[in-house]
């Protein structure tokens, strides 16, 4: 540009040229890039710019007052040997960290007033406010050019833009515009859901073997009680609820859930169910209407949670649909207003588990970030939020041999929200005597969130056990991923009342496994008169006596060739397993120190 100057000055008089600079800087005052991309994800394609009249409804995520001060309250409660230890916040605690300040919100309603639209709050912290209007206003006063994208996996096109601008008034008052350049969260591939293993004939009887490292073996919750020490006495607490997480609309068969205890829990009542609750138009649809690996993944994460393992513990199923005239495919707001649920509820869950994860790089960073501080207030109230760590080994949401490329590639891809180091990334083992690393399960390092303070050393340890020739393509000084694992492969299972045996595999099976494990010891903390345990992370990492650390496995992935380029479980946390799979015992006393 600087060469284009002078050019343009020889050919202008010197008044038009002064007109011409004016307008420039006008412009360029006046609005400030706020994100952009080169090009759409692949695989989308565009159709040309979305219709004028159009009705867009965006979401504008306002800045927070104190967010500095939020994270500084938060690792005090959270951190072992801290005065404040587990002294978890209240739901007004939080909103007086995160609301926007009132020149936030005196220069947001400013700039709606003048450009008349009607800005609606939709938090209940007053941080998020949403707006309609249409393509050609939001064209003019944001920068941008929305078009209309396809994709394979959509059944209609989505209106995204490659760019958008903040007004400059805007600038410090606004963290994010959604949807506008995020593709994140298309509807889910079947391959990040979780897969068949095994066989997969019908059983009517529990299996005696209790051994997933054996193709004949099976893991049932007794199995799982035998493993970890999970104890099967009844929760007395009824205030210490899970609740499950459920997206694009689905929800469990509860005729499902009665064989399942049925046949591997007899010692619980069969009527023993979960409470529904449906946001963003989501309803208790017709399983028919339902894609059958949504079913499954709604089904075994209540199999695998309190009803069937975590005896007694209360809990609830989030299904969450999409809002009105949506393609239901952004899993991106529906991650944002779940925490927007969460946030207002007066008395939350103790523990949240979600068995979604999709790659870290579908995500703009102002996405994930600000996901990522939604995570961080429902820590800060002694929420636990759990994620499952991905089925692809270190190559994203699933690995796939038939791609040219995918196995042999050596850039490892990691996942969010199990990056966001204010969650607690739950992987995947099998076998035991021992227990090693599911080649599937997802680990790694993130590309946007550093270290954070509670795994420098152990994350420092891993680092210096990969080898110097080591191929593999991963930010070093990211957050490390998972942090605990539990069993993940060869499960029983029961869908559309068919029992199948052995045959489930993946971290969607972990994760509500350990919610289950830390529900049942939120459950004696409070019979105790104590606290949940809420933000865990620091207290898994200051407990390494509670785990059996997994020294074996290589999470290439299920269908990469084992010499294919990815990290070694060892000896101390490793980006396979975390710091290693539970021992109830020792971590109930663990949490009985403070």
């Amino acid at each position: 540009m600087h060469e284009l100057v002078p050019s343009v000055a020889v050919l202008m008089p010197f008044r038009k040229l002064a007109t011409f600079f004016a307008i420039i800087c006008a412009v360029s005052g006046s609005l400030v890039v706020h994100e952009s991309r080169r090009a759409a994800p692949t695989g989308f394609f565009s159709q040309g710019p979305a219709p004028a009249t159009d009705v867009l409804t965006l979401r504008f995520g306002l800045t927070p007052n104190n967010l500095g001060g939020l994270q500084e309250k938060l690792v005090a409660i959270s951190t072992p040997g801290s005065s404040e230890f587990r002294q978890w916040l209240s739901k007004d605690e939080v909103k007086s960290f995160v609301q926007p300040s009132n020149e936030t919100v005196v220069a947001f309603n400013s700039f709606a007033v003048a450009n008349g639209l009607k800005p609606t709050v939709i938090s209940p912290h007053g941080d998020w406010v949403s707006v309609a209007l249409m393509v050609s206003e939001a064209n003019h006063l944001f920068g941008a050019q929305f078009e209309k994208f396809s994709h394979a996996s959509l059944t209609e096109p989505i209106t995204r833009t490659l760019a958008v601008s903040l007004p400059s008034e805007l600038i410090g008052h606004v963290d994010i515009i959604h949807p506008t350049t995020s593709f994140a969260g298309r509807n889910p591939d079947l391959s990040q859901l979780p897969f068949y293993h095994h066989r997969s004939e019908k059983r009517t009887e529990p299996a005696a073997s209790c051994n997933s490292s054996n193709p004949d073996g099976h893991v049932t919750p007794t199995c799982l009680q035998n493993i970890y020490g999970i104890p099967s006495a009844p929760a007395t607490q009824k205030n210490n609820k899970i609740l499950v997480t459920g997206y694009l609309g689905a929800s469990p068969i509860r005729t499902d859930i009665s064989t399942f205890l049925e046949q591997f829990r007899p010692d619980i009542p069969q009527n023993t169910t979960f409470d529904l609750i449906t946001i963003d138009n989501a309803t208790n649809q017709d399983p028919e209407d339902v894609p059958p690996n949504l079913v499954l993944e709604a089904d075994l994460d209540v199999e695998y949670t309190s009803i069937g393992l975590a005896t007694g513990v209360p809990v609830d199923f989030l299904s969450v649909g999409g809002p009105p005239d949506s393609d239901f495919s952004d899993l991106a707001t529906a991650f944002l207003d779940t925490n927007t649920f969460l946030a207002g509820l007066d008395s939350p869950p103790s523990v949240v588990t979600t068995s979604y994860s999709p790659m870290e790089n579908q995500f703009e960073g102002s996405v994930a970030r600000k996901l990522c501080d939604g995570y961080m207030a429902l820590g800060a109230r002694g929420i636990s939020v759990l994620f499952s760590s991905g089925d692809g080994g270190v190559r994203g949401s699933h690995d796939n041999s038939s791609i040219p490329g995918d196995c042999e590639g050596n850039t490892f891809i990691p996942l969010f929200p199990p990056s966001c180091p204010y969650v607690t990334a739950v992987g995947a083992t099998q076998g035991f005597n021992p227990e090693i690393a599911a080649n599937f399960t997802g680990g790694g390092f993130s590309d946007l969130f550093p270290r954070p303070w509670y795994q420098t050393q152990a994350v420092d340890s891993f680092l210096k056990t990969i080898p110097p020739d080591f191929a593999g393509t991963f930010n070093k000084s990211g957050r490390g991923y998972p942090d605990v694992a539990v069993q993940g492969v060869g499960l029983d299972l029961v869908i559309g009342g068919t029992t199948f045996p052995g045959i489930g595999a993946g971290t969607s099976f972990s994760a509500p496994i350990f919610a289950s494990i830390i529900a049942l010891i939120n459950d004696r903390l409070l019979a105790a008169g104590k606290p949940v345990v809420g933000f865990m992370n620091p207290w898994l990492y200051a407990h390494s006596e509670a785990f059996t650390d997994i020294t074996e496995g290589h999470n290439s992935g299920s269908e990469c060739p084992a010499s294919s380029s990815a990290f070694d479980a060892t000896a101390g946390w490793d980006a396979l397993t975390g710091v290693g799979s539970p021992v109830f015992d020792k971590l109930l006393t663990a949490a009985f120190e403070y």
